[in-house]
């Protein structure tokens, strides 16, 4: 397989094996590093380009992977990943053999929506993928390091997936320890939901199954609490976010419960925006849920990030808002990463935040796309200012796709060592067609908050009495010519 040292080289096409080099982002208030670059030169991609990763951290590694080389019409010419062994401070990158007919002899088309887990019982590193073109429809690639990865194998070859996810109970206590989870919602039965557990690190997973109530959604993201009790917090179908659980180790699924209404503004400029929802868990297994929600707005003009708490996936408290910026700003927040650092719990669970924002949302065809990032030691109670982490950037930097300009879907946050590393998508301007979109984190990670310095509440924010939507039902797109589907809800395949 191509395995690649970290290169700042611009020239797409020269790959130059060195350590990760640091490199400073115009506007931004932090110093990044650049994971990886798209070096693909196939004519159906739009190069170079990378979009949406996932990560997850245990020990001293990170793991990230990502869309390399997007094509308009879904997925990317491969998976690609990057991985850190020493806490951040070096970086490994490459591409995931046997998935696509771009790299290592894969059979598949295209490559989308990455996901990873760990599973600390079997020594494996797992990443999720929907493979676009073949008869699988999830798969895994597996690796006991993070950098040497083997093809990959099949969750379900079974209809039409979208959005999968994956995560692994890691509690040496749990009843389930060595057990993954994996979740997708199937296109071909209106995004039904299905799970599918693994017992052997990934190498084989059961026939999938559905939630008691046979509960429709998309963008489910599990997470597993200490006692082994499995939760799936997801966009439900009926404007709102929900959850269901399991306590059997996946034997079987509850019903979805709700969680609450999700009121969204619709984001300018023809920028790709799905609105998923984010999650992550505290050390004593408290449930945290974020999405962008525009109640607090008045008439809907913008997105705040806000989040809903819950101590066993059934009863959530009320949402509150992130404090990134006044309620009566201008600016516009979405697609974002939410991470808890996992040593922490509580009332000083350190929370961390990763999102994309626009200064100005009623922008027109002149939006200016930006990363930021804020974080909390006090479980959300207050917050630090927040920062800028890259930006501006155009919306013509980005690789185009049938549902508008792309950086992500979802993006990450791994903690290392108390420190968050937000990994995101950012891009310069292009060079011709060829595009200067690559994954970035940044250079030292983020120094846990202390409460001294968190003075940003959202302490008596009320929302808007009758706020809805300021758009009506996004349309959903079938699997293989992406028309939409009358009656369905599901979004866009990958």
């Amino acid at each position: 397989m191509n395995i690649r040292k970290h290169s700042y080289a611009r020239n797409l096409f020269l790959l130059i094996a060195a350590l990760a080099v640091v490199t400073s982002i115009a506007s931004a208030q932090v110093t990044l590093t650049q994971l990886s670059q798209d070096t693909f030169t196939d004519g159906a991609s739009q190069h170079a380009s990378e979009v949406e990763p996932g990560a997850y951290a245990w020990g001293s590694t990170i793991v990230t992977a990502f869309q390399v080389a997007r094509i308009y019409s879904g997925g990317g010419a491969d998976i690609g990943f990057a991985t850190s062994t020493d806490s951040g401070a070096t970086w490994t990158n490459g591409y995931l053999p046997g998935l696509t007919i771009y790299e290592g002899n894969g059979l598949n088309d295209a490559a989308s929506d990455a996901s990873v887990a760990y599973d600390a019982l079997h020594n494996t590193w797992l990443i999720s993928v929907l493979p676009i073109g073949n008869n699988t429809a999830v798969s895994v690639s597996r690796s006991t390091d993070g950098i040497n990865w083997q093809n990959p194998v099949p969750v379900t070859t079974l209809g039409s997936p979208d959005k999968n996810w994956i995560v692994c109970d890691n509690t040496a206590t749990s009843k389930f320890y060595g057990h993954c989870y994996s979740e997708w919602d199937d296109t071909d039965q209106g995004d039904l939901i299905e799970m599918s557990t693994s017992t052997d690190g990934g190498l084989t997973w059961s026939k999938e199954m559905h939630t008691l109530a046979d509960d429709y959604g998309i963008g489910g993201v599990p997470v597993v609490r200490p006692n082994g009790t499995v939760v799936v917090p997801i966009n439900g179908f009926n404007g709102d976010v929900v959850a269901f659980t399991s306590a059997n180790g996946g034997k079987s699924w509850g019903a979805a419960v709700n969680v609450s209404s999700d009121t969204t503004h619709n984001e300018a400029g023809n920028l790709r925006s799905a609105g998923l929802v984010s999650s992550a868990i505290d050390a004593k297994g408290n449930v945290y849920v974020a999405w962008s929600d525009c109640r607090y707005r008045t008439s809907c003009a913008e997105n705040d990030i806000v989040y809903s708490t819950s101590s066993n996936g059934k009863k959530w408290s009320a949402v509150q808002r992130v404090p990134i910026d006044p309620t009566t700003s201008t600016v516009d927040h979405f697609i974002t990463g939410l991470a808890v650092d996992p040593t922490t719990s509580g009332a000083k669970a350190h929370v961390a935040l990763a999102y994309y924002y626009y200064p100005v949302s009623n922008c027109g065809n002149a939006c200016q796309l930006y990363a930021g990032f804020i974080q909390s030691s006090t479980a959300g109670k207050t917050w630090s200012n927040a920062e800028t982490l890259s930006g501006p950037m155009k919306l013509t930097w980005l690789p185009n796709t049938f549902s508008g300009y792309m950086v992500a879907d979802y993006i990450s946050v791994a903690f290392v060592g108390g420190k968050a590393f937000p990994i995101f998508a950012s891009a310069g301007p292009n060079s011709g067609t060829l595009l200067d979109e690559a994954m970035f984190t940044t250079a030292t990670g983020q120094d846990a908050s202390r409460p001294e310095e968190e003075f940003l509440t959202a302490e008596g924010d009320q929302p808007i009495p009758g706020a809805h939507s300021d758009h009506g039902p996004r349309e959903f797109l079938d699997q293989e010519d992406r028309i939409p589907v009358s009656g369905q809800r599901p979004p866009e395949r990958d």
